[in-house]
């Protein structure tokens, strides 16, 4: 059957490998984002330039026949005001449903963040029933938090909806995460933060893009209302970082910096930064600080029961595509 998919953020790292699934199995795409994407010409995407911040942009790109909107936009970083995030990530959200709501449209798989639970304490087999904590040590984690409970508590029989989680995505594409250790790791910045040995989950993007693909299969009255945990391990971070290193012709770090003491510079150089004289990242923050040296990884139990097996690519094939050409 013919089905017409309208996702937000077509044009990112995520968003497109949820379009080139889509387009696999002949669905009509339309993609809505900020700015125009060349590199969606090669899929027969549709793409429409609008503000999730203006619900009048919304409405005039959505329409009856669309089936379900994958919402895959928001705004990441460490550095910016809480209202900035606001705007894009909840504002953005209760925009888009609202919409939706005007025409109809039953369907949404949303793209949340594990950050929405992370408190920076080390998390053990995580699973879907873990709260949300009190605070949140960036305006990204607290806003995509407060999206995602507006997004859920909304679920009804006329509104099916399911809010995935995806945990440090990776691919050769990545534009964030790979090529700033790559940078790094260049200009010799980069520690291990803490002993090295904490564990971490990860995803392959085209595994998070499965997921994604196999939510909205699966979506019906029994899983909505729902969130789960995507990830594929958990890896050694600094092992992994290490071979991302190795693959991409760089030395392997070994020089390690205390946790406590990368903390301290994060909440110095975060009080720096909010001099409006910085418009970049800080080079440290005390969220990025507590990722890189605590564990937090996931079962993934309940995402595998109820959408399916989405671990298509398996970690050492996924490392392979990362290597330098």
């Amino acid at each position: 059957m013919h089905k017409k998919i309208f996702i937000t953020g077509g044009g990112g790292f995520l968003g497109t490998e949820i379009i080139k699934l889509l387009k696999q199995e002949s669905y009509e795409v339309i993609s809505f984002s900020r700015k125009y994407h060349p590199h969606l010409e090669l899929y027969n995407v549709k793409q429409i330039q609008g503000d999730l911040n203006s619900l009048t942009d919304i409405e005039a790109a959505l329409s009856e026949d669309i089936d379900c909107v994958f919402h895959a936009a928001s705004k990441v970083g460490m550095n910016g005001s809480f209202e900035d995030f606001y705007q894009t990530n909840v504002v953005g959200s209760k925009n888009l449903y609202q919409a939706m709501k005007k025409y109809h449209i039953t369907k949404m798989i949303y793209t949340s963040t594990p950050s929405v639970v992370y408190a920076g304490e080390n998390i053990i087999e995580g699973n879907e029933s873990l709260p949300y904590p009190k605070n949140h040590l960036n305006h990204y984690a607290s806003t995509k938090r407060i999206a995602e409970e507006f997004l859920l508590s909304k679920s009804s029989e006329d509104f099916l909806i399911v809010s995935l989680r995806p945990h440090l995505i990776f691919g050769k594409n990545d534009p964030n995460l790979i090529p700033r250790l790559i940078k790094a790791r260049k200009e010799n910045r980069l520690k291990i933060v803490g002993d090295g040995e904490n564990l971490v989950d990860v995803i392959y993007v085209e595994n998070a893009a499965l997921a994604h693909l196999l939510a909205f299969k699966n979506l019906g009255p029994t899983i909505s209302g729902q969130s789960y945990f995507i990830g594929q391990g958990p890896v050694k971070l600094w092992d992994f970082i290490n071979q991302i290193l190795k693959l991409n012709n760089l030395s392997a770090i070994d020089k390690k910096v205390p946790l406590k003491l990368a903390y301290f510079l994060g909440f110095v150089f975060e009080n720096i930064f909010k001099l409006s004289i910085f418009k970049n990242e800080p080079p440290m923050t005390r969220f990025i600080a507590l990722q890189l040296g605590t564990s937090h990884y996931f079962s993934h139990k309940k995402s595998f029961e109820d959408l399916g097996d989405y671990h298509k690519v398996n970690l050492e094939d996924a490392l392979k595509k990362l290597s330098v050409q």
